[in-house]
């Protein structure tokens, strides 16, 4: 489990994260803070408990930047998604500097947030594959890259954007998938399908490859990336 700090001084805003991650698989809320200094204490009392913050900016008693000046200047080493309204440039420059992972804009939709912490649970995954080895240039580059969303690409005539989000939450949840079984499963014809699953690989959030093992003419199978 991915031990998580809520940092926010609005009550609305910790709970709506907090349900928000509740709906993701593999994190676990294991402190709330609703100030900079409160969140300073947090890092540096259950240390390896708290493996990312969800950090606010602006708060009463100081700024995100504040809290991550004084929990990098300990070595404190937990990652960190801004969460904030905040869109000054040179704010987004300095946490950047001070090592946040994800800079996520207020207000967001629940698959904009599912989309970042998925991209940081992959993000995980490869640093912990690659620990303690001489990473080569390409998995340098799929780690860093990672973190970083997918461009996105416009819906195409005929596709809606409710029926995509469907699609794409049935490869989350049985990927791979070939079209035919995911047509089944949403009751779609295996042509509307393949619609979406390709429009997918075009936005670069599913991977296409062949499936072998039938007789014939090899399936196509679609996975998340």
């Amino acid at each position: 489990m991915i031990g998580v700090l809520l940092v926010d001084d609005d009550a609305l805003t910790l709970e709506l994260h907090r349900t928000y991650l509740e709906r993701l698989d593999g994190f676990e809320v294991v402190a709330e803070c609703t100030g900079a200094r409160a969140a300073v204490t947090a890092v540096l009392e259950r240390g390896a408990a708290i493996d990312l913050m969800l950090l606010d900016i602006t708060m009463p008693d100081g700024t995100g930047l504040d809290v991550l000046r004084h929990v990098r200047a300990r070595g404190a080493d937990v990652d960190v998604i801004a969460i904030t309204g905040v869109r000054d440039a040179d704010v987004v420059r300095q946490m950047v500097g001070l090592g946040v992972a994800q800079y996520l804009v207020k207000p967001f939709t629940f698959a904009t947030f599912r989309d970042r912490l998925e991209q940081y649970v992959e993000y995980r995954r490869r640093a912990r594959e690659t620990a303690g080895t001489a990473s080569t240039q390409e998995e340098i580059d799929a780690l860093l890259g990672a973190l970083r969303p997918a461009a996105s690409v416009a819906l195409p005539k005929g596709l809606s954007a409710e029926t995509l989000e469907r699609v794409s939450a049935d490869v989350r949840a049985h990927g791979p998938v070939s079209a035919v079984e995911a047509a089944q499963r949403l009751g779609m014809s295996r042509v509307a399908v393949r619609r979406y699953l390709e429009h997918l690989v075009a936005a670069g959030t599913v991977v296409r490859s062949p499936r072998y093992g039938a007789p014939g003419r090899p399936e196509s199978e679609y996975r998340l990336r």
